[in-house]
C-alpha cells in the first residue's frame, strides 16, 4: 500500500470506530474505501471484519458505566450472537464469491436505508418506552432470536448491525437507549470477535489492512464513548450515505 493508501484507510478505521460505537455502521466507511484501492471484495469484508474487532472492544469498554447491573442480560444474548456470527460467517465461506458480489449491494442499499430512517426509528422505540411496562428482565420471548438472525447479518456483511440490535432491544426490553447501546457495542464486538476468528483461519486475509484497521478502530471506539456522543447524528448519517452511494456505485461499475 502507498503512504496515501495507509493514512486514508487509517482514517477509516477512525471514522469506522467512532461511528460503530455511537451509530453502528462504520462498516459503510472502511468497506468501500479498501474497494476504491482495488482490495478484492471478500477479502476486503473479512480484513474489515477482523480489524474492527479491536475498536468495537475499545467502544464497549468506553460504555462501561452504561454496562453496570446489565451482566446477565448481556451473558444470555451473547449466546445468541455468538452463534449468529459463527452462522453468518460460514455463509459467507460458504457461499460462491459471486453470490457475494450480488449480494453484497443489496446489504448496503439496507444499510443505508436503516441508517437515513434511524430518526424515526430511535422516535418510535422512545414512544413505546413510554407506554410499555411489565416486561421481563431479558426483554420479550422473541428479542433473542431476533438477535441471533441480526448476528448472522453480522456476520456475513455487518453494516448497520449496531442499528438493527438498538431496533430489536428497544422495542422488546425495557431500558433506556443508552444503556442498550452498551449492550449493542459488546454483542456487535462478540459477532465480529468470533467471525473475524474463523476468517482468520480459513478465509483469505490482508494483514496489513486489519493493522491499519484495527489501530484506527481502536482510537475510533474511544472517540465515540467521548467526543463523539457530541457529534450532530446527522452529520454522520450524512458521511455514511454518501460513503455507502460510493460502494454501490463501485460495485455497480465493476
Amino acid at each position: 500500500m502507498t503512504p496515501f493508501e495507509v493514512v486514508a484507510v487509517l482514517l477509516a478505521g477512525v471514522a469506522a470506530g467512532t461511528i460503530n460505537t455511537v451509530v453502528g455502521s462504520g462498516t459503510l466507511i472502511t468497506f468501500p474505501t479498501l474497494l476504491a484501492f482495488g482490495v478484492p471484495p471478500v477479502t476486503a469484508n473479512v480484513s474489515n471484519t477482523i480489524g474492527l474487532v479491536p475498536g468495537s472492544v475499545s467502544g464497549a469498554i468506553g460504555y462501561r458505566r452504561e454496562l453496570d447491573g446489565q451482566r446477565p442480560r448481556v451473558l444470555r444474548l451473547s449466546g445468541a450472537s455468538l452463534l449468529g456470527g459463527t452462522a453468518g460467517a460460514a455463509l459467507l465461506l460458504v457461499l460462491p464469491d459471486g453470490a457475494f458480489t450480488a449480494i453484497v449491494p443489496v446489504l448496503i442499499l439496507l444499510g443505508l436505508v436503516l441508517v437515513v430512517f434511524q430518526p424515526r426509528i430511535s422516535a418510535w422505540v422512545a414512544r413505546r418506552h413510554e407506554g410499555i411496562g411489565g416486561l421481563p428482565y431479558h426483554g420479550t420471548w422473541w428479542v433473542w432470536p431476533a438477535v441471533f438472525v441480526t448476528g448472522v447479518y453480522g456476520g456475513y456483511f455487518g453494516a448497520a448491525q449496531g442499528v438493527l440490535l438498538m431496533a430489536v432491544m428497544g422495542i422488546g426490553i425495557n431500558e433506556t437507549l443508552q444503556r442498550l447501546n452498551g449492550v449493542k457495542n459488546v454483542l456487535a464486538a462478540l459477532v465480529n470477535a468470533v467471525a473475524g476468528l474463523i476468517f482468520a483461519i480459513v478465509a483469505p486475509v490482508d494483514w496489513w489492512v486489519v493493522l491499519i484497521i484495527g489501530i484506527g478502530s481502536v482510537i475510533g471506539g474511544q472517540l465515540g464513548a467521548t467526543v463523539g456522543r457530541r457529534l450532530p447524528s446527522a452529520v454522520l448519517r450524512v458521511v455514511i450515505v454518501v460513503v455507502g452511494v460510493v460502494a454501490l456505485s463501485v460495485f455497480l461499475l465493476t
